[in-house]
């Protein structure tokens, strides 16, 4: 009774490892007390340095904030005595809690990980940057504007309460179809689940082998093609290839009992055999992201036994892709058993999980940079939402069917059963990933915190075959989403993984650095795989004729 009312109250079990962490302290006196005496040695230095500021003396400080933390980033933090005191007394608490949550006695490091997380929170939600009498910068330009920021600020709180949500962005700014999403092409197959967009030619020749991507249904598609000079799209198109891409279907509570089985099926074989049958090819070259990697995986191991010797693809890539969830990144906060039961049950009422309650707990993993950062800019300083397309992108989320998802969650985050041979069986196949002989050529991103790039890399561990592995510097988009660029924003380490020969940072230690975008050591590996060139194909002809232009008629629905 008492676990049915805690669990209703805090169903992600928020207090619960802060509880635990608490009593373990107490049960380890000898340790607190050495903890208690750094603190206070460093507190006593603390006030050092209060005093020396307070008397107008020049002191270094003896806290500073974490090379990624912008929040105290304005000079006053540092040359305001005041403002400094107000920052290191802050940083110095913060830090010292902390660490002795990631040191606790006692609890297994998943607890203490879970205890510093759900601390590290509330110590982010309490930051004097988040407050108006606390922080400077905002009362400068109070003071500067005549209160003209606040009245914005004003406004810009009271929108984001009606859209139900820290606007990132302004969506005023974006239309897919207008000024996202424009490579022009054809729907030219339509179901329940997915339209396939099939892409208009920009080369009078093309690769006789299409590609196949496969997006990730948790978003849209059109992160792959946002404006042209940041669409893979159209960069694959003007490489001389002929592209088709998964639209999926936003679903609603009719589709509650969607299954994995169907995604696989009724998804990714579609798309897979409707560009054989447009394209005149016996194989394709598939790709996948994220999730969309998770399941092509899947259907890799399924496809290898199910068409045996008739395999349709044949080379896959993987963008930022798990297919060990040992360890799933930050989100594994969320991943315990009355977690997901949680989720699974509110998911069962309603038939789906909202995408937007999805977004919100990717965007507490990064509650500084991707909430508090955005109610400081818009309710505190003013600042109208930034136009921004990753971020309207982000914000166009995407519902989940209750069967699917109930699948995926306590299947492969929770029972992590997609790496043991042979456990799982879908679409009357049982997977097993060594199966897989086909090239892979796999990406990871050096900040990734939804797929962490040493987790991807244990990929290179479980399929046989030939291997590439591409480490890109950047996070889960940016790292995917990284045009050639001149001068170069961005790096990438690339070689083939050994499996079972290699470790992640071993890898790292052969792999070669390289200056600019993955793209292009994508293109030299897949290029000679993809058939001799042939006249291009239009994007619809009459066996499969037009059922919408592109972008479609599925990414509009909301």
């Amino acid at each position: 009774m008492g676990e049915g009312i805690a669990g209703t109250l805090d169903p992600f079990g928020m207090s619960h490892p802060i509880l635990h962490a608490q009593a373990a302290w107490l049960l380890h006196p000898l340790e607190l007390g050495q903890h208690l005496a750094q603190l206070s040695s460093d507190l006593w230095l603390l006030q050092q340095h209060t005093l020396k500021r307070v008397a107008g003396q020049a002191n270094p400080d003896p806290v500073s904030p974490q090379a990624d933390d912008s929040r105290f980033a304005d000079p006053v933090w540092t040359e305001s005595p005041t403002w400094d005191v107000v920052k290191e007394w802050y940083l110095a608490l913060t830090h010292h809690m902390q660490d002795m949550l990631y040191d606790t006695p006692g609890l297994s490091s998943g607890e203490r990980r879970r205890a510093a997380f759900w601390w590290r929170k509330w110590l982010n939600a309490v930051a004097p940057t988040n407050y108006l009498w606390l922080n400077p910068v905002a009362l400068r330009k109070a003071v500067e504007t005549h209160g003209e920021s606040l009245w914005h600020g004003w406004r810009n709180m009271l929108d984001d309460v009606e859209a139900g949500n820290v606007r990132m962005t302004n969506p005023d700014d974006f239309k897919v179809g207008e000024n996202l999403a424009t490579t022009p092409g054809s729907v030219v197959h339509r179901n329940r689940l997915l339209e396939v967009i099939h892409y208009a030619p920009t080369q009078p020749r093309v690769h006789a082998e299409p590609i196949v991507i496969i997006t990730p249904w948790i978003n849209k598609f059109y992160v792959l093609d946002l404006v042209p000079k940041k669409s893979m799209v159209r960069f694959l198109l003007d490489q001389g290839f002929d592209v088709f891409i998964t639209s999926w279907k936003n679903p609603d509570a009719g589709m509650r009992d969607v299954s994995f089985d169907d995604y696989l099926l009724e998804g990714i074989d579609t798309i897979v055999q409707v560009a054989k049958e447009i394209s005149g090819a016996a194989q394709v070259h598939a790709a996948g992201y994220c999730i969309g990697g998770t399941a092509l995986a899947i259907y890799m191991a399924w496809a290898n036994r199910h068409y045996k010797e008739a395999m349709p693809v044949a080379d896959w890539t993987l963008f930022t892709t798990l297919v060990d969830f040992r360890r799933p990144g930050d989100i594994e906060v969320f991943i315990d058993e009355h977690s997901i039961e949680y989720l699974i049950e509110q998911m069962a009422q309603k038939g789906y999980l909202d995408g937007r309650e999805m977004a919100a707990s990717f965007r507490l993993l990064r509650s500084n940079s991707l909430i508090w950062h955005y109610v400081v800019h818009g309710w505190l300083y003013g600042e109208a939402p930034s136009s921004f397309d990753v971020l309207f992108w982000n914000m166009d989320t995407t519902r989940m069917p209750y069967a699917m998802h109930a699948w995926y969650l306590r299947e492969l985050y929770l029972k992590n059963r997609l790496i043991q041979g042979g456990s799982l069986t879908v679409a009357g196949e049982p997977i097993d990933l060594s199966a897989i002989s086909q090239p892979l050529y796999a990406v990871a991103a050096e900040d990734d915190h939804i797929a962490p790039w040493m987790q991807a890399f244990r990929t290179m561990n479980l399929i046989p075959g030939e291997r590439r592995f591409v480490l890109s510097s950047s996070g889960h988009i940016l790292g995917i989403v990284n045009p050639p660029t001149r001068p170069a924003k961005r790096t990438y380490w690339a070689g083939p993984a050994h499996r079972k020969a290699d470790t992640p940072s071993a890898w790292r230690e052969t792999a070669h650095e390289h200056q600019g975008s993955w793209w292009a050591d994508w293109m030299q590996w897949l290029k000679p795989r993809a058939g001799d060139l042939v006249p291009a194909r239009p994007a619809h002809d009459e066996r499969h004729p037009e059922l919408a232009p592109a972008p479609g008629t599925y990414v509009l629905e909301s």
